[in-house]
């Protein structure tokens, strides 16, 4: 790259541009873009380098938030289903879905990912497998609807996620 310094000394005749520019004399600035591009090509791939991390998204089965949600809507769903004086507040557990897709697109995830997630029938048999050994955890035996009662009603007494999805008919 060339630049030129115009100079009155030249003859107008003698002007580059059919005369209708002043006198130029070249002055070297290829040598300035070289030193610039080498100063910034390694500060330009350090800081890609350090973005990547940034801009790579977890795996959403791995997000920790939206699996505890799930999670605690898988118990709701056991309780409600063994205890026969607790029943699911279906419109509130909508709600509460909704909220976690937002949450997951907030996050960077695609509507596409959100879906295939939910409706996945591994990814399901994973969370109830997790909701189950928590109910275990807390005293609930498969065919004993009062245990499951008891932490309903416990969950309900507690304002928790949980109790927020549940209704108690006593």
């Amino acid at each position: 790259m060339t630049r030129y310094l115009i100079t009155p000394h030249m003859p107008v005749n003698e002007r580059p541009c059919h005369r209708i520019s002043a006198a130029v004399q070249v002055m070297p600035l290829a040598s300035y873009a070289k030193e610039a591009m080498m100063k910034l090509a390694p500060l330009t791939l350090a800081a890609l380098l350090l973005a990547v991390p940034a801009f790579a998204l977890e795996p959403i089965n791995k997000e920790a938030h939206i699996n505890n949600t799930l999670l605690q809507g898988f118990i709701g769903d056991q309780i409600a289903d063994n205890c026969p004086t607790i029943e699911p507040r279906t419109l509130r557990a909508l709600g509460e879905l909704n909220k976690l897709k937002n949450y997951a697109l907030s996050k960077g995830y695609s509507s596409a990912e959100i879906r295939a997630f939910v409706t996945n029938k591994t990814e399901k048999a994973r969370g109830k497998a997790q909701a189950t050994e928590w109910l275990k955890a807390k005293g609930a035996v498969p065919g004993k609807p009062d245990a499951y009662c008891a932490i309903g009603e416990a969950e309900i007494a507690r304002g928790s996620l949980i109790g927020y999805l549940l209704r108690s008919k006593a």
